[in-house]
């Protein structure tokens, strides 16, 4: 279920983001960082998601959007995502490309009790029509992956 953006700064994540939602797990029994959670959300995705990736890496590439993992250049990666930042309890994941850019940041903050919550924020910032026409597009369905890919942080 979506929740409030998180006590970071958005503006410091992307500064003039018009766009952020924000999932949230509770994990228990584990000992995550915000690196192995991110990999566990976004390394490994569930077919209909891969399906989905798919059709929408076909229809935005006449249009010369970014989409495969070797237009994207980086040494560091959580699934298709560049690392732009990271700490023990934070990771910044994102992309900039002529459309729009955008941040997802993994944040794992203790609960006591052997209980950990996991959320994932994303900012987006439109940079023209395309970028607006796009975001509302996919916007739907990101609220449906994202919770589907954030929940896999609890299967070891």
């Amino acid at each position: 279920m979506p929740v409030m953006p998180s006590l970071a700064n958005t503006d410091d994540l992307l500064p003039g983001a018009s766009f952020a939602d924000r999932f949230v797990i509770i994990v228990t029994g584990q000992s995550l960082d915000a690196a192995t959670s991110a990999s566990r959300a976004f390394g490994r995705k569930p077919a209909w998601i891969g399906a989905l990736m798919a059709l929408r890496h076909l229809l935005v590439r006449p249009f010369g959007l970014k989409t495969r993992e070797e237009d994207i250049s980086t040494a560091e990666r959580k699934g298709m995502f560049p690392v732009i930042d990271q700490s023990a309890s934070q990771i910044v994941l994102g992309l900039d490309d002529r459309h729009l850019d955008f941040r997802l940041l993994v944040e794992v903050r203790e609960m006591g009790e052997g209980r950990q919550e996991v959320s994932a924020l994303t900012l987006v910032k439109p940079h023209n029509m395309f970028g607006r026409v796009y975001l509302a597009i996919v916007t739907p369905f990101h609220k449906i992956i994202v919770p589907a890919m954030l929940a896999q942080v609890a299967k070891v």
